[in-house]
Formats: C-alpha cells, structure tokens, sequence
C-alpha cells in the first residue's frame, strides 16, 4: 500500500564525512554517507559503482535479525560482483540497529534512506526512476516494507528537501522474508528487535500492504526454511498476485534459510540479473 510519505551507529557522527558528491567522479566509492541522524545515532549507507556503469542501482539491505552493520567494500564487490559486473551501481544501506532499536526503527530508516538516495542520485550517476531494493531475511521484510510502503514525499510538516523526495522504487527482491510480525512481537533473546509495542506490529508487516500500485516483486525461498517458513513468501505472493501486481515466487528445492548450496545461489543469481534486465535497464 503506497501511503506515507551495521548501522554505522557511530555516535554523533559529523555531517562532514559526507562527501560532497560534486567534487569527486561518478565512478568513485563512497563510504559512510549519513542519510539521517536519529537519536544521537549517524545512520549510512555506501554508494559503489560498477566499473561500466548502466545508471540502474540496486539498494541492499545490510540487516540480519534486524541486526545492521557495515560491509567492507571488499566485501560487498565479492558477493555482489555479479550485479556489478552487469553494470548496476551497489548500494548498501545501514539502519539502526538491534539490540537497542526495534524493527519499527529500522524500517523508518531505511523507507527515509531510498529518500535520501533518489534526492542525491545524479551525484551518484544513477537514475532515480530505475532503483530496485534487495534483501535477505530481516533485510527481505525491509525490502518489502521499502516497496510496498512509498509515497510521493510531498509533505506540509516539513520544508526538507529530503523528506520531501519521493521514496518509490521500480523493483523488489527479497530472500526468504518474514512478512508478518503480528505474532512474533514481544520479548525475543534472539532476535531482541521484535521487543516493541504490539500494537505497532499491523504497521510493520508487509501483508497488509498489498496494493495495486506496487512494483514488481521477486521472492527467493527454500523449501526446507526453518527459519523463515515458505509459507511467509507464499503468503505474500498471493496477497500482491491478488490485486494485479507482477510477483514472481522462485522455490528452491531443499534448501534451507540462507541459500548455502552453490547451484541455489548461481541459479537465484540468474533470475535476479533477468528480474532487474526486465524491470531497470531500458531500451
């Protein structure tokens, strides 16, 4: 339902180590970009471009267990590589992070972050209108929070030029996604995020957010998912397939939660690549 307008939790981090993007090139990294300040808490996101950039970008959630933390570069060009490689600009995104912030934190963060990107998007030499969201877990029930739950930014309670900026992306790939929290609020030595206000829960959970105006989404889901059951991506798939918006479910046999066998991940590597050719890359 489009309605409403790790970490890096670096305390009172300074607005000065957001490069101006103005002054360096399209091409180049950039690291620890604040994108809201919250609480005393500095909260970033990275911008790295593929060497052949397409103008398309895919922004991923780094959360697991609503749990959030920094990905070294490194890193994220190892595992992401093959969206690289296909020419999409990475963009990993931060949130206020578990055990201290709740899910409902996390997903007001990172619903402002895809604000803050589309509003310094030409900076990064992407193209505002072609961002999908991509997510494993916590970070796929982000992605359909982020997808599910946009508006147009236009809001009479502020002047700000980034809460003002529409959050809307053109796709969604989630990974194995919780998608309703109802029933699983309340004290958790696991997963310590779900310790909120229940009442809270209805507003946080993607299922109730199905909507004729959502973008496409791609599902990734095991069948043998302890974890995260199949059924909460089937579930989903069902609500949006219901009011005519393009879902597609991709079930890997016997896999369990986190893709671990080689042939599962080259395979949803491959229907993610096809899934973004067909909704980012124009002609």
């Amino acid at each position: 339902m489009n309605r409403r307008p790790i970490t890096c939790t670096c305390r009172m981090m300074a607005v000065a180590i957001v490069i101006a993007a103005a002054t360096i090139g399209a091409n180049d990294i950039r690291e620890d970009i604040v994108y809201v300040e919250k609480e005393g808490v500095g909260v970033t996101y990275d911008v790295v471009p593929a060497a052949e950039p397409n103008g398309a970008a895919v922004l991923l959630m780094s959360s697991g267990g609503w749990f959030s933390r920094k990905w070294p570069v490194d890193q994220v060009k190892q595992r992401f590589g093959f969206l690289l490689d296909a020419g999409y600009t990475v963009v990993p995104v931060r949130h206020r992070s578990a055990p201290e912030f709740k899910v409902p934190d996390a997903v007001a963060d990172v619903q402002h972050a895809v604000r803050h990107v589309r509003h310094h998007a030409a900076n990064y030499g992407i193209d505002a209108s072609r961002m999908a969201v991509m997510g494993f877990s916590s970070g796929g029930h982000l992605t359909l929070m982020i997808s599910l739950d946009s508006d147009d930014g236009s809001s009479a309670e502020t002047d700000d030029a980034v809460a003002n900026t529409p959050n809307h992306v053109a796709a969604g790939i989630a990974y194995f996604p919780p998608v309703d929290l109802e029933n699983s609020v309340g004290p958790n030595e696991r997963f310590p995020a779900l310790e909120f206000d229940p009442s809270l829960a209805t507003s946080v959970s993607p299922i109730n957010f199905a909507d004729a105006e959502d973008p496409p989404i791609l599902f990734l889901h095991g069948t043998e998912d302890q974890l995260v059951p199949l059924h909460n991506s089937t579930r989903m798939h069902e609500a949006l397939t219901n009011v005519g918006v393009e879902s597609k479910l991709s079930v890997f046999e016997g896999e369990a939660h986190g893709f671990r066998d080689p042939s599962h991940q080259e395979r949803a590597r491959t229907e993610i690549l096809a899934f973004l050719a067909s909704h980012l890359i124009t002609n």
